[in-house]
């Protein structure tokens, strides 16, 4: 159950704490931005969204009746398989993107150089591997 709990915080924050964090004065509605720049703010947004909803589907999806038990486990093992890998992709893509040329985690207008990102995207990003171990 600790792992059906922790890929849940995983997939919440996916679902809403990320995109909070990028529809909002910073992010999207920066008029420094330039308009590439917001479309891939967009495709972020889109993104986390899909994969919080995906790794809820694959955390609590309903075993199929017409399997057997040990097939059941089976499929049960491997949605938590694939629940941590959807569950920690754009939390470590997020820690990776800091790594790129000129890349950074806030902008100087908003306090940068910094990565406060970092222990929040290395959280939960193990909150969803490790919420796939156990389960």
């Amino acid at each position: 159950m600790l792992g059906k709990i922790l890929l849940t915080v995983s997939a919440t924050a996916l679902i809403f704490a990320s995109p909070m964090a990028d529809y909002n004065h910073t992010h999207i509605f920066n008029p420094r931005w330039p308009p590439h720049a917001k479309f891939h703010t967009g495709q972020t947004i889109t993104l986390s969204i899909a994969l919080g909803l995906m790794t809820l589907f694959l955390t609590y999806r309903p075993d199929l009746a017409s399997t057997s038990p040990r097939d059941a486990q089976i499929l049960r093992k491997e949605s938590l398989k694939l629940a941590a890998f959807t569950g920690s992709i754009y939390w470590l893509a997020g820690l990776a993107a800091y790594f790129f040329p000129g890349a950074d985690g806030l902008d100087p207008e908003f306090g940068g150089p910094g990565f406060p990102q970092g222990p929040v995207f290395g959280g939960l990003g193990f909150c969803a591997l490790l919420g796939g171990w156990l389960g």
